[in-house]
């Protein structure tokens, strides 16, 4: 009894211990917002001195809890903020509340939100490149964010390698490999865009990005006023690079594939110096691949180092380069030609010649980035860019195609150099005049770019008595030789004798007010822009233009997280051409009615957005199909019109399972016909687009148990009513039949470690895109019919290793 009455003591006194040290300690809870009312997520909150921490959720929330009784002082960090302290009383057995609202606004965070949203599909906030200052949801406007996971899970190493399907509508027109991408996006091809800047500086467009040192990519439908003063009011994409983060971190990466497909590539981000003023970052890629045609082979680095220091709590300074050099088959080696349909040849058929010099490709580019904060509502950026690309090259396209099946191959001389100068200032206000509040964006572009080629050289590979034979191929040493080209006369004299010069200057400024009504919940949006632009191309005389673009754009918040726009807005494009009547050059005008509708489900986890638009163009030029050979005249259209509806969904369903979906109807057409054009109707359909496009990706990981991290994903996309290079609906024979590709993979991943496999085109389809040429302007008979198209990959794999430190 007396052990009993012990031993029943020592619980006693056990649980009263542990229920005094449960009473000894409190908590601290608070709210993290911005000066314009946001919630501030994925905020470090510590408390200094002590091991105790946390991180805000998606709402600005934070939870410390079991801290001893005292006084400590919090201190809240993230990149791009000044650093924010206060003190806080804990007593026992009490929930202290303490609340942050940051003295930046929200576009100060675009660093902290973007590095965090590498691990989500969904992304709520722009970058600051876009010069937008609020949320995604508020913008009237529909805007897609490709996501950093995106890109990992789907093993995409280039802009050219499978992007498109997380966004709906988009397509690729031609893409000669991994040169150049050129997306086509409501019926017309949209601009390209890096960090802001626009980096076309050719037709053909920039050299396609390594996914190596780039962080997420922004797609804009419509006219983008706000960010390009001559541009397609189709839209636009824009590439943003990966900067440093403030944070000691890296990965390094391996990915094996068919086609002897071998990349590396690393990716390390550190501070300098321990106050974390000073960071630094470095992203390289190597890659060897091969194709599943012969004799081609695509090589590839990148080397992309970044600077950032911050000078003082208002200001920041970003310096990056980036240079890629590729090693490539001539331009133009994708292309299939035959006389007798689409897909007549085997899938891994080529035109190439074994023996032609490979292309060489060295892109270099810089960016500096200056950034300062007036005060909590007023931030200034001014930033400037350069490039210089340098392509010493061929390109092959046949010089005589014959309907017994044989061609005359022909290579070409495509050295070339380009430069941009480019310059960009902006700043960002926040004003409030009565109930009214202001959100007010103004800045002024300017740029410099100039391209010149020659492409006046060129010889055939076959001689008329021994043609190439389509259906006996013969590879051996061509029957005419090898070119020998003029590569000692300089570049710019050999490019005005072949007409290959192209420049752009071009000043533009823009003022847009956003005005906030009851308590921001309705926003109206007034901007304009007006721009100069002078521009020659082929060796012309510059063609000059200015232009003011209206912008007027309404949103409305039915909740806090639904809002439906409307959005009216113009743009203009400078273009260069020759009439056959030796008449002058309009710009091409363009106007664009849209409405939509936006809305996160389920605690924001994911959205959708729903959005019906109406473009139409004026004064563009086509090709002249009464072109002989050596003609380069054009004809203007008259207007066209571009209508569809586009569907777009991303984020986590629940808990593990992550949907990437996107339905688009798009349906060009011409609406009015220029005086004297008679090859052109009203009604006919204007190709660069498919009319129904759908894709999906679907990842699910196991959130538990001892297979905890391990997942699948599958994806596919569906292209029906495809009018890319041609479309005729009398004749389906020329039409290109619809296209379906699945893909599906397996990973598992840990804190350190993920390993990633797809297989890409699971059904094994002899997929394609291609162009109908009623009249082939190098064929021995102008009428002369001529089917072209370029070949996927059959089903391949592959397989990376990526680790984290």
């Amino acid at each position: 009894m007396n052990n009993f009455r012990v031993f029943n003591v020592l619980i006693t006194l056990l649980f009263l211990s542990v229920n005094a040290m449960a009473q000894q300690t409190g908590s601290i809870t608070g709210k993290i917002t911005t000066s314009d009312g946001h919630n501030a997520a994925f905020v470090s909150v510590k408390l200094i001195g002590t091991p105790f921490g946390a991180t805000t959720n998606e709402k600005g929330d934070y939870e410390i809890n079991k801290v001893n009784p005292g006084r400590y002082t919090i201190r809240v960090s993230a990149v791009g903020l000044s650093p924010q302290e206060k003190t806080a009383d804990v007593t026992e057995s009490t929930s202290t509340k303490v609340d942050f609202v940051l003295r930046e606004d929200l576009s100060t965070l675009e660093e902290v939100n973007i590095s965090t949203n590498a691990k989500r599909y969904k992304v709520d906030q722009p970058s600051s490149s876009l010069r937008l200052n609020q949320p995604l949801l508020e913008i009237p406007q529909n805007i897609q964010i490709v996501s950093s996971l995106a890109l990992a899970d789907q093993q995409v190493i280039s802009m050219s390698d499978g992007v498109l399907r997380n966004v709906s509508g988009a397509a690729r027109l031609e893409h000669w490999g991994d040169m150049y991408t050129n997306i086509t996006m409501r019926g017309s091809q949209i601009q390209a865009m890096r960090n802001g800047f626009n980096f076309v500086a050719s037709y053909w467009g920039p050299l396609t990005e390594d996914m190596s040192m780039v962080d997420h990519i922004e797609f804009v439908k419509g006219p983008a006023g706000f960010m390009i003063g001559n541009g397609d009011p189709s839209g636009m994409y824009n590439v943003v690079t990966k900067k440093p983060t403030g944070n000691n971190r890296g990965e390094v990466s391996f990915t094996a594939g068919s086609f002897d497909l071998y990349r590396t590539s690393i990716d390390f981000d550190r501070k300098l110096t321990d106050d974390g003023k000073l960071l630094f970052r470095l992203n390289a890629a190597a890659q060897t691949k091969d194709s599943f045609r012969p004799f081609e082979k695509n090589d590839r680095y990148t080397f992309a180092p970044s600077l950032s220091y911050q000078l003082s709590n208002k200001t920041k300074l970003t310096a990056e380069y980036a240079w890629q050099n590729a090693k490539m088959t001539e331009v133009g080696s994708f292309y299939i030609f035959s006389p007798e349909g689409y897909a007549t040849l085997p899938r891994d058929f080529t035109l190439t010649q074994p023996g032609v010099p490979p292309t060489r490709i060295n892109d270099h580019s810089a960016f500096i980035n200056l950034q300062h904060n007036f005060s909590n509502n007023w931030k200034a950026t001014a930033q400037v860019a350069y490039s210089k690309y340098l392509q010493n090259g061929y390109s092959s396209w046949p010089s005589a195609v014959y309907a017994n099946s044989t061609l005359i191959r022909n290579v070409g001389i495509w050295d070339a150099e380009s430069t941009m100068k480019l310059a960009q200032f902006f700043i960002n206000g926040k004003v409030k005049t009565g109930g009214i509040n202001h959100n007010i964006l103004a800045g002024f572009d300017g740029g410099k770019k100039s391209y010149m080629a020659d492409w006046g050289q060129s010889h055939d590979l076959d001689l008329p008595s021994s043609p190439f034979d389509l259906k006996n191929p013969n590879y051996g040493f061509p029957s005419n030789g090898y070119p020998e080209f003029d590569r000692v006369t300089s570049l710019k004299d050999r490019a005005i004798a072949a007409g290959g010069l192209m420049d752009q200057k071009y000043l533009s400024g823009y003022l847009q007010d956003e005005l906030g009504f009851l308590d921001n919940r309705i926003r109206l949006t007034l901007a304009g822009r007006y721009t100069y632009v002078s521009q020659s191309a082929w060796g012309g005389s510059p063609d000059k233009a200015k232009h003011f673009t209206p912008r007027v754009g309404l949103s409305v918040s039915v909740d806090k997280n639904t809002s439906i726009y409307a959005v009216y807005d113009e743009a203009f494009i400078p273009q260069t051409g020759f009439l056959r009547n030796g008449g002058s050059i309009d710009p091409i005008t363009g106007t664009n009615y849209e409405v939509g509708i936006k809305k996160d489900w389920f605690d924001e986890k994911w959205n959708t957005t729903l959005s019906v638009y109406r473009i139409l163009k004026q004064n563009e030029l086509a090709s002249d199909p009464s072109n002989g050979a050596g003609d380069n005249f054009s004809i203007v259209v008259g207007e066209k019109r571009a209508q569809g509806i586009e569907f777009d969904l991303k984020g986590e369903i629940f808990t593990g399972l992550k949907l990437i979906a996107n339905y688009a109807y798009t349906d060009g057409k011409v609406t009015k016909v220029a005086d004297g054009v008679t090859d052109m109707a009203v009604g006919d359909v204007v190709p660069g687009f498919s009319k129904h496009t759908s894709n999906a990706w679907l990842s699910y990981t196991l959130q538990r148990g001892a297979l905890k991290g391990t997942g699948i994903s599958s994806g596919f996309t569906y292209l029906a009513g495809r009018a890319m290079g041609t479309y005729s609906g009398d004749n389906s024979e020329q039409n290109l039949p619809d296209y379906f590709k699945l893909d599906a993979g397996l990973f598992w991943e840990n804190k350190n470690l993920r390993i990633t496999g797809n297989v890409f085109n699971i059904l094994d389809k002899y997929l394609y895109s291609g162009a109908y040429y009623t009249n082939y302007w190098n064929a021995p008979t102008y009428e002369q019919a001529v089917y072209s198209w370029q070949a996927e990959s059959p089903r391949n794999y592959r397989l990376s290793i990526a680790y984290k430190f």
